[in-house]
């Protein structure tokens, strides 16, 4: 185990509750917290005392890309709903005010691209909203008990989970509904937990869920990942945490057992690698077998700059890990506030690739996880003096898909897939027909499980 010369600090963690005891919010005024408040009603809101005090560059606030990445700005929500907010923060019911925002929050499109409606597995009429199974692969995994993280990051796509929204949440209690359904579906060779941060979970925990998928017969599965942003928001969890050696023993014993195991890490800037403890943090959990890959969304505030991105991967292939994606910000959540036009990815992208040395090429992106798949941003071309977006389908709800290029109108202001038209004249891309009719087709199973009440992993 590390000794103290790390100075990971004591781990705190702190809510919208406690927004006016957090010394550092201090500075600013009292009409600033009780905005910041209000916005904390919509968008979950939770910070530790390591991002507050190794991570944040106060003396660069409100435009540091850690503040941006950590504490919800007023400017996230319309006025109007900050100023109705702060209005019943002042003086209305509690009611009146949960009200107001699930309003809110209803109309950011809390699941996009599917999730709910088109990724959730449906067997024998029981729905099971804790696993999403979108790609023919790969499985994701919801522990219940990791469907929260050290800290969150304004942009999640994921920030439903954390609100309250019962209704859309995502979780599973039983290791036993997994390895069911692996072992129904011979063509799943990787799994995600993810969440929320799986890893946020005690160790002893952890294995209550992975310790099955070991000890069943499963030969399909190959891969076991693990979704997590805490080696960047709390090091202490491979270091110094109480059940941190355990941890690591549980990333060898998955290799032991012939399973690759890959941490999934969630690097949005490069401050987040630069601590002692977080080199430290990334360095152990190589040493106990995991493979490490690293990505991210393009987050305007954030990063975007191609430089930082070139900083990011360099400093992620000097410390051993793998640059995996850059993604493109989901059409959810404060999505106006963060994004980034497609145009502007694809620069940023080019210019930061083109500073890399071979090592650090493994990156891919800009990269949309939309409704029919992984879709990447290739380049632009000039046919007959018009501009045209080259898509590619890197993942794909049907594989067929996969590999396959096609084109869209060039429009500067498309900052999602949603946004862009078919090239050439085409009335819908390639994959749009046979979407609708898995949509139509879905849409009539679920209806069915939702009239007999079947809801499993609830």
């Amino acid at each position: 185990m590390p000794d103290g010369a790390l100075n990971l600090g004591t781990y705190r963690a702190f809510t919208a509750r406690d927004i006016d005891a957090i010394p550092q919010l201090r500075g600013l005024s009292a009409d600033a917290r009780l905005r910041l408040r209000a916005v904390a009603q919509v968008l979950p809101f939770r910070v530790n005392a390591y991002v507050l005090e190794q991570l944040i560059d106060w003396s660069r606030v409100p435009d540091d890309p850690i503040y941006q990445l950590t504490i919800p700005q007023a400017e996230m929500l319309d006025d109007g709903d900050v100023s109705a907010l702060v209005d019943l923060l002042r003086g209305g019911s509690e009611a009146e005010l949960q009200a107001r925002a699930r309003a809110i929050q209803m109309a950011m499109n809390p699941h996009p691209a599917g999730q709910i409606d088109l990724n959730v597995p449906i067997e024998d009429g029981v729905e099971r909203r804790g696993l999403q199974h979108k790609y023919r692969q790969t499985v994701l995994f919801f522990p219940a008990q990791g469907q929260t993280c050290h800290a969150y990051c304004t942009y999640c796509f994921r920030w439903a989970q954390f609100v309250g929204l019962e209704d859309l949440k995502f979780a599973a209690r039983e290791a036993e509904t997994l390895v069911d359904y692996l072992a129904r579906h011979p063509e799943v060779t990787d799994v995600l937990f993810t969440g929320g941060d799986p890893l946020v979970m005690r160790t002893s925990v952890l294995r209550r869920y992975v310790e099955p998928l070991l000890r069943a017969d499963l030969p399909n599965l190959a891969h076991i990942r693990f979704g997590t942003k805490a080696l960047a928001y709390w090091p202490a969890r491979f270091l110094t945490d109480p059940d941190a050696d355990d941890l690591l023993r549980l990333f060898g014993e998955i290799q032991a057992a012939g399973k690759h195991v890959a941490v999934m890490a969630h690097y949005s800037h490069p401050r987040e690698l630069a601590t002692p403890a977080a080199a430290a943090a990334l360095q152990r959990v190589r040493e106990a077998g995991a493979v490490v890959r690293c990505q991210a969304p393009l987050i305007r505030r954030v990063n975007d700059d191609p430089a930082v991105w070139a900083d990011l991967w360099r400093a992620q292939v000097r410390q051993g890990a793998v640059p995996y994606y850059m993604f493109i910000e989901r059409d959810t959540g404060p999505k106006e506030y963060f994004k980034v036009p497609l145009a502007r990815a694809l620069q940023i992208y080019q210019g930061a690739y083109r500073q890399l040395s071979g090592l650090c090429r493994s990156v891919r992106g800009p990269s949309m996880s939309a409704t029919p798949g992984k879709v990447v941003l290739d380049g632009v071309t000039e046919l007959d003096n018009r501009r045209y977006f080259v898509l590619r389908m890197l993942q794909g709800r049907n594989p067929e898909w996969v590999g396959r290029l096609f084109f869209a109108e060039y429009d500067p202001d498309a900052a999602w897939l949603s946004d862009l038209r078919p090239a050439f004249g085409a009335r819908e891309f390639f994959y749009s027909d046979e979407l609708a009719e898995l949509r139509r087709r879905r849409a009539g199973v679920r209806l069915s499980v939702i009239s007999g009440a079947h809801v499993g992993d609830a």
